[in-house]
C-alpha cells in the first residue's frame, strides 16, 4: 500500500498542476469571450467595455464547465509525465508501489475536482449565465435587427378565446419572461385576429402580462394600448421545460424542477439529462485520468512521448464527442437520461482499467 507521505506528495503535485491549468484556461476563456461579446454587442447603445467585461466574468464559470474534462485529462497526463521524467515513478515502482497505488492520489484529486465543479462552480455558472443573458436581452430589447445565436422555440396555447402563438427574441428568468415577444392570436377558424408585439411578457398566475404593447390588426393602423393581459392555461413548469436552458438552473434545484414538471405530465428530459450529467461528472473526470494513465505511465526518454501524448488527447477528445452525442439522444428522449449520462463514463473506465491491467498485470 502506498504510504501517506508519498501519496500526499503525488496528490499535491496533481492539485498544483490542475490549478495551473485552471488559471490558464480561465484567462484564455475570459479573453476569448470578452472579444466575442465586444464584437457582438459593440453596436448597441447600452454597450460599454467595462460592462461587457463584467458579462464575460459572469459567463466564465459556465464556459469553464465545458472544459473541465479536458483539464482533468491534461492535468493527469502532465502530472504522470513529469513524475516519469524525474524518475520518481521509476523509484516508486522499484520499491514495490504498483501503478494502481500511485494512480489513487490522481483519481482522488479528479473526483474531488468533479465534486467542486458540481457543488460550487455549477451554481455560480447557472446564476452568472442567467444574469448575463438578462443583461444582453435588455441591451438588445427593441433592436429588431439583432438576433440571438440560439433559436427560440415558439409556443402555442389554447384558451376559450382561441389559440395564441407565442414567440420571442430573448428568454430570461428561466423562460418566465420573454423579451421582444410576439403574440399572434387566432380565432376558432385559425384565422389571425391580431398581433401583439410587447417589449416584455411575464408569465403570471393564469395570464401573460404584456408591457409596452404595439397592436397590429389587418387593415388598421397600429396602436399602442400600453399593458395587456392575455389569459393562459400554461403552467410555469411547462414553460420552463420548453424554454428554459438547463444550464441556468443550479444543481440543487434540478431534482425539484424535474419532479414538478413530471407531476404535470411533462417529460423534463433536458433537465434530467443535465442532472445526470452533473452526477456523472466526478466519475467522468476519473475516467479521463485513467485514459491519461494509459499513455503516460511508460517511461520514455525526452522527446519520445509526443506520439503517446497525441494518442491520449485523441482518446479524450473521442470520449468527449461520444458524451456530447449521447447527451443529445438523452435530451431528445431516444435514450433514458441515466443511460445516456453514465454509458460513456463506464465505457471509458472499463477501457482504462482493461488497458492498465494488460500493461501492468499481464
Amino acid at each position: 500500500m502506498i504510504g501517506w507521505t508519498l501519496g500526499r506528495y503525488f496528490f499535491l503535485r496533481y492539485v498544483t498542476i490542475t490549478c495551473y491549468f485552471l488559471m490558464g484556461s480561465f484567462a484564455l476563456a475570459l479573453i476569448l469571450d470578452f472579444t466575442e461579446l465586444s464584437s457582438k454587442l459593440a453596436a448597441l447603445p447600452e454597450y460599454s467595455s467595462i460592462q461587457a467585461f463584467g458579462l464575460s466574468v459572469m459567463r466564465i464559470p459556465y464556459i469553464m464547465q465545458q472544459v473541465f474534462p479536458f483539464i482533468a485529462l491534461f492535468s493527469a497526463m502532465t502530472t504522470l509525465i513529469s513524475l516519469n521524467r524525474k524518475y520518481e515513478l521509476v523509484v516508486a515502482r522499484s520499491v514495490g508501489v504498483s501503478a494502481w497505488q500511485f494512480l489513487l492520489p490522481a483519481c482522488t484529486g479528479a473526483f474531488l475536482f468533479g465534486l467542486l465543479a458540481v457543488l460550487i462552480v455549477n451554481p455560480l455558472a447557472a446564476y452568472g449565465f442567467e444574469k448575463s443573458e438578462a443583461v444582453q436581452a435588455a441591451w438588445r430589447s427593441g433592436k429588431t435587427n439583432d438576433t440571438t445565436d440560439d433559436r427560440v422555440p415558439w409556443l402555442r396555447q389554447k384558451t376559450d378565446e382561441g389559440e395564441t402563438i407565442i414567440g420571442a427574441k430573448n428568454i430570461v428568468n428561466r423562460g418566465l419572461r420573454l423579451v421582444d415577444a410576439s403574440f399572434i392570436r387566432l380565432d376558432k377558424n385559425k384565422d389571425i385576429i391580431e398581433r401583439l408585439d410587447a417589449k416584455t411578457a411575464d408569465l403570471e398566475d393564469g395570464y401573460w402580462q404584456l408591457k409596452d404593447v404595439t397592436k397590429f390588426v389587418l387593415g388598421e393602423t397600429p396602436v399602442s394600448p400600453g399593458d395587456v393581459r392575455i389569459a393562459t392555461h400554461l403552467r410555469p413548469e411547462f414553460v420552463e421545460e420548453s424554454l428554459a436552458r438547463p444550464e441556468t438552473i443550479p444543481f440543487f434545484e434540478l431534482r425539484n424542477k424535474i419532479a414538478a414538471a413530471r407531476s404535470f405530465g411533462y417529460p423534463a428530459n433536458a433537465f434530467d439529462m443535465h442532472f445526470q450529467s452533473l452526477l456523472a461528472l466526478p466519475a467522468l473526470l476519473m475516467a479521463m485520468t485513467l485514459i491519461a494513465a494509459t499513455v503516460s505511465l511508460k517511461f520514455v526518454r525526452f522527446g519520445q512521448s509526443g506520439t503517446m501524448i497525441l494518442g491520449g488527447v485523441l482518446a479524450g477528445f473521442v470520449l468527449y464527442v461520444v458524451t456530447v452525442v449521447v447527451k443529445a439522444f438523452g435530451n431528445a428522449g431516444f435514450v433514458p437520461p441515466f443511460v445516456a449520462a453514465w454509458t460513456p463514463v463506464l465505457i471509458a473506465t472499463f477501457f482504462g482499467v482493461s488497458f492498465l491491467l494488460h500493461k501492468e498485470d499481464g
